[in-house]
This record gives C-alpha cells, sequence and structure tokens, in this order.
C-alpha cells in the first residue's frame, strides 16, 4: 500500500481547480487497492470544509472523515490571518502530515503539496519527512508570481517560494508541457525531477433539460436566450484579459449577448473597468455572478454559442478544459498555455486591437456545419488527452513508481 499526503487544496467539496481536481481523484480511482490517499481540508470552524455536501462521505469526527478510500482531516486555521492564511495552511497541514505518518508508522509516504506557497519555509519539513523515508512531490501550478493581483512584494515571495519548491522537491508534477519546460529552464541549476501530468475533464451533457424549473429560472432572470451568447467563465482578474474582450466584443458587430460569470462583488477591478470601458452602456455586456451548480454551468456552456477565454498565466486551465468539453465554438488568447490544450479545436486571437472583434464578426458567418466540426474537435481532444480516468492512470503510475525517484 503506497499512502499518498495530499496538501495545499481547500478541500474536495469546496468550488476551485485543485479541489476539482482532488474530487475527480479519489472518486476515479475509488476501488485501487494500492494507494492509500490521505487529504487535508481547510477548516475554520465555520463549515469551510463542508464535508455534508458529499453524498457519499463518512463523518467520523468534527475533524475527520472518509471519501470513498480517502482518510480526510480538516486543518483549523483562523480567519484573522486574512491573507497568510494559505502559508500557514500548507505548513500546518505538512506538520500534521508528518505527525500521521509517525503515529502509524506509515513507510514510504508521499507528500503531494499543490501549489508554491511555502518555499521558504519547506527545507525544514522536507529534512523531516525524508528521515522517515519518505518524499516530496510538488505541483507548481502556473506563473503565480505573474498575477497582476499581487503587490510587488507579494510577486516576489511568490519567486523566491517557487524557487525554493522547485529546490527542495524530489518530484515536481508540472499540469503543462511549458510549465515543464520553464521549470526545468528556469531552476537548471537544481536539476530538478519533472513529469507532465494534465488536469482533467469530461465530455459527459448536463442531466438538466431545455424545461428543468432551474434552466428556465437563469435564463428568464438574465434575460439570455440559448444559443444567443458568447460566454465567459474565470477568476475575475487582470490577467484573464477581461478589459481586452469587453473592448472587442463591444467593437463588434455581433448580436449575441456576452455572458461573463465571474464574482465581481466588492471588487475594485470591476469599477476600474467600468470606467475604462463604460461596459454599463452596452445593453449586450451582462454580469451574472457566479454558478455553483455544476450540472446548470454545464447546461449554460452547452447552450452558448461560444466561449471566450482570455487567460494568460497558469498552465492547463481547467475552465478551458470545462469549455472544450461543453461548448462547440471557442475563442482563445493565442498564448502557448492555451494552444498546447486546445491545438486546432479552437480559434485563436491576440490584444491587437480589432484582433478579437474581427474574429467575433467572423463567426457570425460560419455555418452550423463548421461549428459542430469544431465542437466535435473539442470533445475529442479532451477524450484523447484530459480524460479523467487517463489522468488518474498517471497519477498511479507516478505514485506507485515514487521508489524510482531519488530522495534528494
Amino acid at each position: 500500500m503506497q499512502d499518498v499526503f495530499i496538501i495545499g487544496a481547500k478541500g474536495i467539496g469546496n468550488y476551485g481547480g485543485y479541489e476539482t481536481f482532488l474530487k475527480k481523484l479519489i472518486e476515479t480511482d475509488r476501488n485501487n487497492k494500492q494507494i492509500k490517499y490521505h487529504i487535508a481540508c481547510k477548516y475554520n470552524g465555520q463549515g469551510a470544509m463542508d464535508e455534508t455536501k458529499l453524498p457519499n462521505a463518512k463523518t467520523i469526527d468534527d475533524h475527520h472523515f472518509i471519501y470513498y478510500n480517502a482518510d480526510c482531516f480538516k486543518v483549523d486555521v483562523s480567519e484573522k490571518l486574512k491573507s497568510a492564511q494559505a502559508i500557514y495552511y500548507d505548513i500546518a497541514a505538512f506538520k500534521e502530515c508528518i505527525r500521521q505518518i509517525k503515529l502509524q508508522q506509515i513507510k514510504h509516504p508521499i507528500v503531494y503539496v499543490l501549489a508554491c506557497r511555502i518555499g521558504p519555509f519547506v527545507n525544514k519539513y522536507v529534512k523531516q519527512l525524508h528521515q522517515l523515508g519518505g518524499q516530496v512531490f510538488v505541483n507548481p501550478d502556473g506563473h503565480e508570481w505573474m498575477r497582476a493581483k499581487w503587490s510587488k512584494p507579494v510577486r516576489k515571495y511568490w519567486k523566491v517560494s517557487e524557487a525554493g519548491m522547485v529546490k527542495h522537491a524530489d518530484l515536481l508534477i508540472c499540469d503543462s508541457v511549458n510549465i515543464e519546460k520553464y521549470i526545468q529552464t528556469t531552476y537548471a541549476k537544481y536539476h530538478p525531477k519533472t513529469t507532465f501530468i494534465a488536469y482533467g475533464a469530461d465530455v459527459t451533457a448536463t442531466s438538466l433539460k431545455t424545461d428543468d424549473a432551474k434552466v428556465r429560472a437563469w435564463y428568464q432572470q438574465h434575460n439570455v436566450q440559448e444559443n444567443n451568447y458568447f460566454l465567459v467563465v474565470g477568476r475575475f482578474v487582470p490577467e484573464n484579459n477581461y478589459a481586452t474582450m469587453i473592448k472587442e466584443f463591444m467593437k463588434s458587430k455581433v448580436d449575441k449577448d456576452l455572458v461573463l460569470i465571474t464574482n465581481v462583488e466588492h471588487n475594485q477591478f470591476y469599477d476600474d473597468l467600468k470606467a475604462e470601458t463604460h461596459f454599463d452602456q452596452d445593453a449586450r455586456i451582462k454580469f451574472v455572478g457566479t454558478v455553483y451548480d455544476g450540472e446548470l454551468l454545464k447546461y449554460i456552456r452547452e447552450n452558448a454559442f461560444g466561449y471566450l477565454h482570455g487567460h494568460s498565466v497558469g498552465g492547463t486551465n481547467p475552465s478551458l478544459l470545462e469549455a472544450l468539453g461543453s461548448t462547440k465554438l471557442n475563442l482563445l488568447y493565442d498564448v502557448g498555455f492555451n494552444r498546447e490544450v486546445a491545438q486546432d479545436a479552437a480559434l485563436y486571437w491576440t490584444k491587437d486591437s480589432g484582433s478579437l472583434s474581427e474574429l467575433l464578426n467572423k463567426t457570425q458567418q460560419m455555418t452550423p456545419e463548421q461549428i459542430e466540426c469544431f465542437g466535435n474537435k473539442a470533445k475529442q481532444r479532451i477524450k484523447d488527452a484530459y480524460s479523467w480516468q487517463l489522468i488518474t492512470e498517471e497519477y498511479n503510475q507516478a505514485f506507485l513508481g515514487n521508489r524510482n525517484y531519488e530522495i534528494k
């Protein structure tokens, strides 16, 4: 039995890329008799990690529950820590992993750390784990230090932290070929051992029907009609190119709406964007808030005329994979990460003035057969390279083949 401790995600029942990854990994791998998962879950005493939302979870006590074959433990994190919560959480979770490994006398454990938040502090815990015969695997995520939402000091911390995580990891699991190349090139002096395992998605159609009450309620509430809108789904941050997408859409002549599913509450970026673009004067631009119902979101994706993806930072983006699995026509910002994923199953635009608006206008001349062809290519791309079954099998190979990796 190979014990794998995974830290860095908020939990299994939460919304987010890493959280979805954990849920899918455990569900897909639930009959695996060779791997025992131990999952850290962030807990602030107010239901931040609420396993009651998981139909197959079994509560053991206030800080412990079982989900399929995964042993899940909650790590207390005070809300008072504010921006330092994530760093504290990862360190506290790592400490708890070491405590459990010692207590249960686990041999050859793996601690898999999602994201590079604790680089300046990780060496101490890596040494302790090595003394116990264990190894540290790290998922470096994307270029967190490039995100515009962070101040310069925070970006500097992210860069230093990334270097520390790369230096001390026994294996780095990159979810993008471009990220793997970046790690190998930027940190060549550390001789990092890397492998590529993508994020997953599925092409299963939504279970909802057109006349379902929740479907009709959502479309009526936002005055939107099926197949009559372009869709954007993603974090509301500058590096996702909201300004470019909105400006170019306003320049275009399309007679469809632009529906943006994102959280804009109490967000200065929203006010700045409104002042810059005056999108409130274009009735086609519709910010509709968030949609946490997975089946409803899938229905909205499936019934969009097209999807706009402006992400410019990171590796394999979950929202892009979900779009390729659900939406026929996908218009992506032309950057290496996005081309790596979609290849010829999508159309591409740049930040150059007129690039996206002209592409949007051209889509209005496309035939249903041309759009269907793109949709088929997109779904096939997901089936071939990003299915959860495939991703899980690759993780099994990494975890079960771990003794082939030298401990630093």
